[in-house]
């Protein structure tokens, strides 16, 4: 019975998940950290040949069985002069050649919309869309946080920061996010976050963005502040998805499913602003709920690209089991 491998790369995680033609779940498991820009091609090589050694141990399938498969790997194609190296590495691990490498936002955008036509944002550390429509893919946003990755995590979390500081200075009223972020930060005095943040954080990424859901807090408390940079998140957000439809091809008379993924649409509230924003718009989208995480979305996606797409049955199977287990890569 053919199966098909699906890897989704992470900068904290990578999963990997084998399912045959039915839309049976034959193995899972997850590796380490996948982003070379940090670890560099070896260690990327070393975390694939672990969660493939792992899959294959799991299921009692050997590598030469597995059909087909997608490597969606965290950086990739954003660095033109490493992307054919970074291509070859599965190949090293699988020992043949039937796979398919791109971006981990693929991943995303396959299981979210179950490898159907449509548009899959992400707001999460960063920001971006990707769509799919008669089988031609766009990318936009994801550009980085020092000059792009409008309303993600990130994003928020600074401008939260900037309130804050100008709450502490007294050039804006102080809300309740003030209050908020100081408790967060677990800080004796508001000027304690400068130090805070850029020497014992290091300014790290990750540790900022985090701070996005103090924001989430302050806007659900009343503070207009919040809620105006929420607010602006969602409109940078529909300004990538408006973008990606226009490149995509798809017409006025087309109503586009809309799906997301990232942590900032964990926020009930965000996620209730973002629906709206999205129904008001004059285009029409229709926003659905993820069916699939990223892993099992990339073992979508390999056997769509090899001709064999799972037939609705088989997607059924896996949607109804979505519960389970969550191997998704960040």
């Amino acid at each position: 019975m053919p199966c098909y491998l699906g890897v989704d790369g992470g900068g904290t995680k990578t999963a990997f998940v084998l399912i045959d033609d039915t839309g049976d779940i034959l193995a899972r498991t997850v590796a380490g950290s996948s982003y070379y820009f940090n670890d560099g091609f070896q260690r990327v090589e070393h975390v694939l040949a672990q969660g493939i050694t792992d899959i294959c141990t799991l299921s009692g399938i050997e590598r030469s069985g597995i059909d087909a498969a997608f490597f969606g790997l965290p950086g990739y194609g954003e660095a033109s002069q490493d992307t054919a190296r970074l291509a070859q590495i599965p190949a090293l691990v699988l020992g043949h050649h039937r796979y398919i490498c791109d971006n981990d936002m693929v991943c995303g955008w396959a299981g979210s919309l179950a490898g159907s036509d449509g548009i899959n944002v992400i707001s999460g550390t960063g920001s971006m869309t990707y769509g799919e429509r008669l089988g031609v893919g766009r990318r936009v946003g994801g550009w980085g946080e020092l000059f792009g990755d409008e309303g993600s995590a990130y994003w928020v979390a600074t401008r939260g920061l900037n309130a804050f500081s100008r709450m502490s200075d007294g050039r804006v009223p102080r809300g309740p996010l003030h209050a908020l972020i100081r408790d967060r930060l677990g800080i004796a005095e508001d000027l304690d976050a400068v130090s805070l943040i850029v020497d014992r954080w290091s300014g790290d990424r990750k540790s900022i963005a985090a701070l996005a859901t103090t924001i989430c807090r302050a806007a659900g408390a009343g503070d207009v502040v919040a809620a105006g940079i929420l607010s602006a998140a969602v409109d940078e957000l529909l300004v990538l998805i408006d973008t990606t439809r226009t490149l995509l091809g798809f017409t006025t008379h087309e109503t586009v499913p809309v799906s997301y993924s990232g942590g900032m649409f964990a926020d009930n509230g965000f996620r209730t602003l973002f629906r709206r924003s999205l129904d008001g718009l004059a285009a029409g989208y229709q926003l659905r709920h993820p069916l699939l995480d990223p892993a099992l979305g990339a073992a979508l996606y390999a056997a769509k690209r090899t001709g064999s797409a799972l037939r609705a049955e088989a997607i059924a199977r896996l949607t109804a089991a979505r519960d389970g287990p969550d191997g998704a890569g960040d």
